[in-house]
């Protein structure tokens, strides 16, 4: 099979197409056609060693994609084969990522895709879907699980609601019943905010987006999903209602983060922060049956038409998937690794 793989960390440019045997599912595995790769920043983190520790002396990247079950391990229901699916933290802990023609993952880390549902929304999901869902059940007042109604009477802010993950806030966030404002730095994003969902669009550059947001919602937000928090926390706090929750995903800029402690005590704020490798099995499982409602109801859509421009790339281009996430690109990047 063909597969892209990198042995040291570093540019883009350690990534290579190489040749390797189908790997075999073990007890309790699957093994999957891979049909898309989704590549996301945390992919290329690893890569680079950023963020994270090479352990392997060979690692396949990337954590989400899609496609079909084709051989099962030991304890895994044979009636699977042939299954389409949607996979999510392939390379967490493993060597085995979604960037090669068959990869090998947990039974449970391979999600049933209903049959009109394409492949790119199945590599689409995975760390962003997943990640919205956390930032919007970690409320203390909020709902632990989301379905038509759970979040009726809140207000969502999705802070860049152009990217991937704010994208899927959106869209989880409508489909709970939240009114969503998001910020934006254009109109261009604007407009694929307002595709996504989002009832209000708020341009950050503009005079004073904390009276815009609070025109919309007086009483304040009750929840905000944050990609740059040391970016916008004073935003997040001038309109952030008493006892709301501001649920951050990332740091993006890398701006330092300065908490003002009274003011937060006055707010009785709560400051979550979320990752999906250390959320816990019990919250994955949890976020994984209502992204699938979700995706049953066809609450998750992508394309430029839906608010996510999709970036493709055949596999032996699998680097510049990576240069593209890197530099920020609006959009989400996709590997197309079938033939």
């Amino acid at each position: 099979m063909r597969a892209i793989i990198y042995r040291d960390n570093g540019a883009p440019d350690v990534l290579q197409l190489v040749e390797r045997d189908r790997p075999s599912p073990g007890p309790g595995e699957v093994r999957v056609r891979v049909a898309v790769s989704g590549v996301n920043p945390t992919d290329w983190q690893a890569r680079s060693g950023v963020a994270h520790r090479k352990v392997f002396p060979e690692i396949t990247p990337h954590l989400d994609g899609a496609g079909v079950i084709d051989a099962v391990g030991d304890g895994v229901d044979p009636t699977r084969v042939g299954q389409r699916v949607w996979l999510f933290l392939a390379a967490a802990g493993r060597p085995t990522g979604t960037a090669a023609e068959f990869t090998v993952v947990p039974a449970g880390q391979a999600v049933p895709l209903p049959d009109e549902v394409g492949f790119d929304v199945g590599a689409s999901l995975g760390v962003p879907a997943l990640t919205a869902h956390r930032a919007l059940t970690v409320a203390e007042d909020g709902p632990r699980r989301l379905r038509p109604g759970a979040l009726d009477g809140a207000v969502v802010l999705a802070a860049g609601g152009a990217g991937a993950v704010g994208h899927a806030v959106i869209q989880l966030a409508r489909w709970a019943g939240a009114t969503v404002i998001t910020t934006v730095s254009g109109p261009e994003k604007a407009t694929l905010a307002t595709a996504a969902g989002a009832h209000h669009t708020i341009d950050y550059r503009e005079s004073d987006p904390a009276a815009a947001i609070r025109a919309v919602a007086p009483d304040g937000v009750d929840i905000v999903a944050e990609v740059a928090l040391g970016a916008n926390l004073a935003l997040d706090l001038a309109v952030l209602r008493t006892g709301g929750t501001i649920a951050t995903y990332a740091n993006q800029g890398g701006h330092a983060v300065e908490l003002n402690v009274g003011q937060h005590l006055v707010l009785n704020t709560r400051l979550q922060f979320l990752v999906l490798y250390t959320a816990g099995p019990q919250a994955r499982a949890a976020a994984v049956e209502d992204v699938s409602a979700a995706i049953r109801a066809g609450a998750l859509p992508v394309g430029a038409e839906h608010g996510l421009p999709l970036l493709r790339f055949p596999l032996d281009r699998t680097a510049d998937a990576h240069r593209a996430v890197e530099s920020g690109v609006v959009g989400k990047v996709l590997v197309d690794v079938a033939p």
